[in-house]
């Protein structure tokens, strides 16, 4: 298992990069992958990634598994290789907004 002041910045930086919520990331995967007449079910909804994302904003740190801890640092480097805080989010970039939303990243949100 990781070290635990490794894992608390770890929580804490994948908390910072993850801002969307547990509710707004489950309604954007069922969106994103819905048509125009069904809806996937919930628990299929979005990317096995986007899933994962999902499944570990709804458990408490201490219950974290070590594929957890590797998804985390996964969206930790996936977020912060894609987004300049110093640059205004681009709204003409639906597609890259739309593909950081399915790990729980919007950029267009403070």
């Amino acid at each position: 298992m990781t070290d635990p002041l490794e894992l608390h910045t770890l929580w804490d930086d994948f908390h910072r990069v993850v801002n969307m919520t547990s509710q707004e990331l489950a309604a954007w995967l069922r969106v994103r992958d819905a048509d125009e007449t069904t809806e996937p079910l919930p628990e299929q909804a979005g990317t096995p990634l986007g899933r994962h994302v999902l499944a570990i904003l709804q458990k408490r740190r201490m219950d974290l598994t070590d594929d957890d801890v590797r998804v985390m640092r996964l969206v930790v480097d996936m977020v912060s290789g894609q987004v300049d805080p110093e640059s205004e989010p681009e709204a003409q970039r639906t597609d890259r907004r739309h593909e950081l939303m399915t790990i729980g990243h919007d950029p267009l949100k403070p």
